[in-house]
């Protein structure tokens, strides 16, 4: 695939509940065709996606997300140390931009939630669906509130990431 036309300078401002990534980040051809791998990863899954009431499986949203780490993990090894080699005080790079969205705002959703999750699932009778169970959970919406506000960091992500990349956002 042929890299996007146009290197520019893109201003990373995304707040995570732990960390805000704000600063410079100009990506070079490499960056450039990372952020458009994990971009495509990432506007296709339910990561960016509403998940309203009573539609879809939080356990859906969870293995989404977590499915997340590998992707950036494969896409860190495809192009290699060239995409996080720091760029100076104030200046990001795609692996420092995609390394600190994963410890800081989806790995602390799926350390908490996954093993509660679970606990929960492990509990279901064989006669009810896994969707009617999850339903009756007490911490249902809590949960899918939660993942509304991490909804609203991955848009942000998932928009500098195209900006990155030299396309308009397509989701």
């Amino acid at each position: 695939m042929a890299a996007p036309t146009g290197l520019k300078k893109v201003t990373a401002t995304i707040k995570t509940p732990f960390l805000d990534i704000q600063g410079e980040w100009q990506p070079d051809e490499s960056e450039q065709q990372a952020a458009w791998e994990l971009y495509v990863e990432l506007v296709t899954r339910i990561a960016v996606q509403e998940l309203k009431p009573g539609e879809g499986l939080l356990r859906e949203a969870l293995t989404s997300l977590y499915q997340l780490f590998g992707e950036t993990r494969r896409i860190l090894r495809s192009y290699g140390p060239v995409v996080a080699t720091p760029k100076g005080s104030g200046k990001w790079s795609f692996g420092s931009i995609a390394v600190t969205l994963l410890n800081s705002a989806i790995r602390p959703v799926l350390a908490k939630w996954h093993p509660l999750l679970m606990t929960y699932e492990n509990q279901r009778g064989q006669a009810v669906s896994p969707a009617d169970h999850e339903m009756k959970w007490e911490h249902n919406e809590e949960l899918r509130g939660i993942l509304t506000e991490l909804q609203t960091t991955l848009r942000a992500y998932s928009q500098l990431l195209a900006e990155a990349a030299g396309i308009p956002p397509i989701a």
